[in-house]
This record gives structure tokens, sequence and C-alpha cells, in this order.
């Protein structure tokens, strides 16, 4: 097949599978947005590489307005007017769309419909819902008409779709309620690129950059939004501004790092690190000694933080901030790989930094069961062809039609 993959934040695990699709014998165009800020995967050809991959950026020409919502609105409508563009100069035989804002994706599913192209809706937030939480905190009750809108909007892309792939069996009554049948729906849970992320010694070439080969060190790297609470990254930089030998690292950019940067002052143990390289993380996360994680009460079982899933590999303890009925928070509860607290704890959150701190035993004990679990787990070539399968589905059901 000619699969068209579109992954509108470039992260790790989808242009994996990008590749392990190609080496499968498909052909396959990898997409991503240029100017979405976030943590990126391997986004150029590299040696080896499957003659049948491709991959490229989609630059609307400006930055992407996340916090200016009527800008973004049209930047995401325009945005869905060059994905368009690429499906038809590209001709696939089906289209698998992640993370993309459902207003980009009208223009583009309107598109495969008309061509006869498989549309797959790989579901990694229940983006509607997010936009109805984020309206009803800011507007009360004046935002409920945007909210039934995206509803609206998010559910008719769903229902349209040849197949719909919900990283998460937690989705599915939601999926199920917009009128999304069982037979069109296959779970796949996330993984990480377990053969890109080997392990490293703590004392490395990220860690002497930054003066941390020697220091206890908590890391957070990731997006730090609007699901997020900064406030407990600086709670446990305070809680040790007077131990030299403990430092808190926050690898991000945007809203929570430049929040996070204005209240530094004086904190000499809280370091704040612009995203790194891809090729950077496996030595980044080999300085760590503590993963962090946080995800806020509102976001509940709708979204599934991936960054947990690339912790897991680094083999190192996590310790999260989140619901724990969310996805990730199970995981780590399930695997024994770190430490759960609520989102709103901030005293469990600083207090059990303390325990991990002072109990490295336990900290390689906990890591140890991670990366047993990601080695279990993050099987790119089972994975790759359950989604050989889901696209195959899609492909014969437009041919049907």
């Amino acid at each position: 097949m000619r699969i068209l993959l579109h992954d509108y934040s470039g992260h790790p695990f989808q242009v994996q599978l990008a590749r392990e699709l190609a080496r499968r014998g498909h052909h396959v165009r990898h997409l991503f947005s240029a100017v979405f800020q976030t943590p990126r995967g391997a986004l150029q050809r590299q040696a080896g590489d499957p003659e049948g991959f491709e991959v490229a950026a989609i630059d609307p020409g400006e930055p992407f307005a996340k916090y200016s919502y009527i800008k973004r609105l049209w930047q995401e409508r325009r945005y869905g007017h060059l994905l368009q563009r690429e499906l038809a100069a590209f001709r696939p035989d089906v289209a698998l769309m992640s993370n993309t804002p459902p207003i980009a994706l009208v223009m583009p599913q309107r598109w495969c419909r008309a061509h006869g192209v498989g549309f797959v809706f790989w579901v990694q937030d229940i983006y509607a819902e997010a936009v109805a939480r984020l309206l009803g905190q800011k507007l009360g009750p004046l935002g409920a008409p945007a909210a039934w809108l995206y509803r609206r909007l998010e559910g008719g892309l769903l229902r349209r779709s040849n197949q719909v792939v919900p990283i998460t069996d937690d989705f599915k009554p939601l999926l199920q309620s917009t009128g999304v049948p069982d037979r069109r729906m296959t779970t796949v849970e996330n993984w990480s690129p377990l053969d890109e992320l080997p392990l490293r010694a703590k004392d490395n070439a990220f860690a002497r950059e930054h003066g941390l080969h020697d220091k206890t060190v908590l890391l957070y790297s990731g997006t730090l939004g609007l699901k997020h609470n900064p406030g407990l990254l600086l709670a446990i930089a305070e809680a040790h501004r007077d131990n030299p030998s403990v430092a808190v690292v926050v690898v991000s950019e945007g809203l929570g790092a430049s929040w996070l940067a204005e209240r530094k002052a004086g904190l000499n143990n809280l370091h704040l690190l612009p995203f790194q390289p891809f090729d950077r993380v496996p030595d980044m996360l080999g300085a760590a000694d503590v993963l962090l994680a946080i995800l806020e009460p509102e976001a509940g079982i709708y979204s599934v933080p991936s960054k947990v899933l690339t912790y897991l590999c680094a083999a190192k303890p996590l310790l999260v901030a989140m619901p724990p009925e969310n996805l990730a928070a199970r995981t780590i509860d399930r695997q024994e790989a770190g430490v759960v607290v609520g989102p709103d704890d901030a005293t469990g959150f600083v207090a059990a930094a303390r325990d991990l701190i002072a109990d490295p035993t336990r900290r390689a004990r906990l890591g140890g069961n991670g990366r047993a679990y990601a080695e279990r787990t993050f099987d790119v070539q089972r994975i790759g062809a359950r989604f050989e399968t889901i696209l195959a589905a899609a492909h014969a059901d437009v041919m049907r039609t």
C-alpha cells in the first residue's frame, strides 16, 4: 500500500511506525508540523532506512499560536488545506492521522472520501473533551456552545473514519457514544522506540555539560502546557534549595517553562533547558536519577502522556502526579515502576521525591521493573503488524463502497 502517516507533533514512536511499515514493503510518507513546539523523534532519513520511507515537514510559515484561540482556529484550518495538498500530491491508498486538531482534519478527510482513500483516525487524545474542560474553566456557561460545536465536529470525523485506533480502552465508551461502531475500533496502546533509546551511564556527555554527573537529578522532559502544573516541579526545587547535591532539571519550552523561569530567582538547583535533539535523549535520561511527570486532574482518562513510555525505557524510577485512573498511572502501579501521587498532592509529591532521593536501592529496583516492561511490550514489529492489519481493513472498507 501507499500510506500517508501524518503526526502533527512529530513524536518518536509514530515515525518509528512509519519506518517499520516501510520495512514491511509499503511506500510510506511521514509528515509532521514544522512549527508545533514539542519534543521530536528522528525526523530525517537515516542510513539503513528502507527505500519506501519518506519524511517531510509541513511548514505553514509562521509560529503556531497555541494560546491565541481565534488565530489558532484559523491556523488549524489553513494547516488542513496544506495537509490536503500533500494527500493530493502523494495519492495514498490509506491515510493514518495522529495528534491532528479536528479542524485541520475536515478537508483531508473530505478529500480522502472523495478519492477512495482509506482514512484512519489514531486517537491520542479526546480533543473535544479537552476543549470543553478548558472553555468551561475560562468562560463558564458561555463556553458551552463552542464545546458542543467541537464535540459535533470531532464526533463527525470519527464516525466517517474507516478505522479508529484509540490508545486505551478507556476511550471506547465515549467513542461509542459518538456513533463509532466496535467493528471499526482497534485499541493499540502507545509505546516508545526502545531500540533508539539505549541505556547510558549517569556520567555522560550531557551530564558533564550541565554539571549533573555528581548530583542526584530529578528530571522532567516534555511539554508543560495547560494540562500540567509546573508548580509541582517548583515545589521540589524549593524543598531542596539548600542541598547542593540535588538538582531539578526541566527540559521544556513554552508556557510552563516561561512560568518557571519567572520564579527561578534564588533557586540555583533548578535547571531549565530547551527541548533536546532526539539523539541526545538517551544521555539526558541517563543523567537522571528520578524521572518526573505531571497531569492535571481534568485530563483524567482522556489524555495519556507519552513521556511516561519514554521514561520506562531508561531504567530509572518514575515519580508522577496524575489521576490514578489514567492509563499511564495504572501502568506504573501495575509494573511497580515508580510512585504515583494525586495531581493536586504537592506535599505528597515532594515527600515521595525525598524518599526516592534517600533510597538508591529502591530507585534501581523500580527503574529495572520499568525497563523490563518496555522490553516485553515495545515490540515495533508486532505493533507494525497490527497497524498493517488496521490499514488494510480501512483500504478494504473503501474498496467495498
